[in-house]
């Protein structure tokens, strides 16, 4: 399997801020351990940004440099900037480059996708073949399907847009994220599910129920498997993570399973 969305970090406590004590467990340095991964059946992975800064998108590329096992790198830049095209080109030189992603979800502005500096930015990824990884809210779910109905370039959706499986409620999310289906532009990624759920009595039924909703707006063609390691550690080890996503797609035909665990992240970041 190709693993769509890891993280490495130096952990900076003072940077950090994100990660809270009760997220001990991830409170450390994490950097890429193909061995461990392979133990768990994943062979690559794209490396996202975890941190807005230009230094952060260096780091991860150098760590891409080090470890063939990082085949992508979604990068952050700031996209609101006037002259985001020379940083797009300057970026362009480094070939792991696959992307970049704003962490829309910590924005408390509703308005904040359809800012123009912000639209004129992620519209500027096109013409470097640059994808576009949308972080949302459930609440911000709306505002979201308009921003992907207003450009026509790669979008993947992160997480499913966090369902909120641990409110017992996910029949808003629900309604709205079908709007996707017609949006035929956008992919997701199967991941962050564990730590949207209560991350000491998640159940394999709470979670495959997500998913379903997932195979039925997105289909077999636009869904990534994901594992968003290091963060699922602080709501189960990635062994469980994997057991109930594969048991989750298990009726899937052997070519879609193939799809979703690989050809698609391959397809949609261009990897080599």
């Amino acid at each position: 399997m190709i693993d769509s969305h890891q993280h490495f970090w130096n952990y900076d406590a003072e940077r950090d801020t994100w990660i809270t004590a009760e997220m001990a467990a991830i409170q450390k340095d994490f950097y890429p351990d193909a061995s461990y991964f392979n133990a768990n059946e994943i062979n690559a992975c794209v490396a996202v940004q975890a941190s807005s800064s230009e230094e952060e998108t260096l780091f991860l590329l150098a760590l891409a440099e080090q470890s063939d096992f990082i085949q992508g790198v979604v990068g952050w830049v700031d996209l609101q900037q006037a002259n985001i095209e020379d940083r797009l080109a300057y970026f362009s030189q480094f070939e792991t480059l696959k992307g970049f992603r704003h962490i829309v979800q910590g924005e408390k502005d509703p308005e904040f996708l359809k800012g123009k500096a912000f639209k004129k930015g992620v519209q500027a990824l096109d013409a470097f073949d640059y994808t576009y990884d949308l972080l949302i809210l459930p609440h911000q779910l709306q505002a979201g399907i308009e921003f992907c109905q207003s450009l026509e370039q790669k979008i993947v959706l992160d997480h499913l847009a966090k369902p909120p499986i641990k409110s017992g409620d996910i029949g808003e999310w629900k309604r709205q994220i079908k709007a996707f289906k017609e949006l035929t532009h956008v992919s997701a990624k199967l991941s962050g599910l564990l730590t949207e759920a209560d991350w000491k009595t998640w159940t394999s039924t709470q979670i495959s129920e997500v998913i379903e909703v997932a195979l039925d707006v997105f289909g077999a063609d636009r869904l990534m498997f994901g594992t968003d390691y290091p963060v699922v550690k602080v709501a189960g080890e990635l062994a469980q993570w994997i057991d109930v996503y594969k048991s989750s797609i298990s009726s899937l035909s052997s070519n879609e399973q193939a799809k979703i665990n690989e050809q698609n992240c391959k397809n949609f970041y261009a990897l080599d």
